[in-house]
């Protein structure tokens, strides 16, 4: 498998936080865990889907998927071929004209947000192309012209701020207090610029530092941040985020 990560251009760069050559001469199945940020695909060869209770999703060969709280399997042909482009937390939102909550958990076409006729165009030059350098351009040239430059929403960006200071353990009644605002107001700006709710963000967020922090050995760091879950779920929880329980996940890592 080969994944080669590219830093995008100057104009993307408030919006993108990388761009991926994603290629398998070998047809797999794998897991992906969840993230905090949209991921668009453009496959220029072979094909994915994703399994859900046994049955074979196809991927559209331009989509997005949105923010998930629980693991997905995928599967990819041989020879599969894709420009992936992750997104900063609340950079989606330039691009993507639909709420983004009404993303999360699903993978739709693009075509539900930009003209057939210039996806057809761009995976027509994606197929053709001889170099990953190339693919690269054809897809930041894509994203730039339909690039919506409003202002990030100040309050979304210092509430991530918080969040990730705290490592997913803060209390949406506290966030809201120390953003000077009420829950209800937070949470609604909050899923339009992010995805999803803060509460959900924040769980999110604090998974994968649990992970994080297992897979560097400070199991005490773990424990710590496992404690603001609800003890009664947590393995129950964790199962459904990371597809593993947690005993499973550490003897993984030896």
């Amino acid at each position: 498998m080969r994944f080669e990560v590219y830093l995008p251009c100057r104009e993307l760069l408030p919006y993108v936080k990388q761009l991926v050559i994603s290629e398998n001469e070998n047809a797999a199945t794998y897991t992906v865990l969840p993230d905090t940020a949209l991921v668009i695909g453009f496959q220029y060869s072979g094909r994915l889907a994703y399994l859900n209770h046994g049955l074979k999703n196809p991927l559209s060969t331009a989509g997005v998927t949105g923010l998930r709280d629980t693991y997905r399997v995928f599967q990819n042909t041989a020879g599969v071929g894709s420009v992936l482009v992750v997104f900063r937390e609340n950079g989606a939102a330039r691009f993507l004209s639909t709420p983004l909550h009404e993303l999360f958990g699903e993978s739709l076409s693009l075509e539900h947000f930009f003209a057939r006729q210039s996806l057809l165009e761009l995976e027509e030059n994606l197929v053709n192309c001889d170099s990953d350098i190339a693919r690269i351009r054809l897809v930041e040239n894509f994203l730039i012209a339909h690039l919506n430059e409003r202002p990030a929403d100040l309050l979304v960006v210092k509430a991530l701020q918080y969040i990730h200071e705290s490592k997913g353990t803060i209390r949406i009644a506290k966030l809201a207090a120390m953003l000077h605002t009420s829950a209800s107001p937070l949470e609604k700006r909050f899923r339009l610029e992010v995805g999803a709710s803060p509460k959900k963000f924040a769980t999110i967020v604090r998974a994968r530092y649990v992970l994080a922090a297992m897979e560097h050995g400070n199991q005490g760091y773990a424990e710590y941040l496992l404690a603001f879950y609800d003890q009664a779920h947590f393995i129950k929880d964790f199962k459904k985020f990371a597809s593993v329980t947690p005993e499973q996940y550490l003897k993984q890592l030896k």
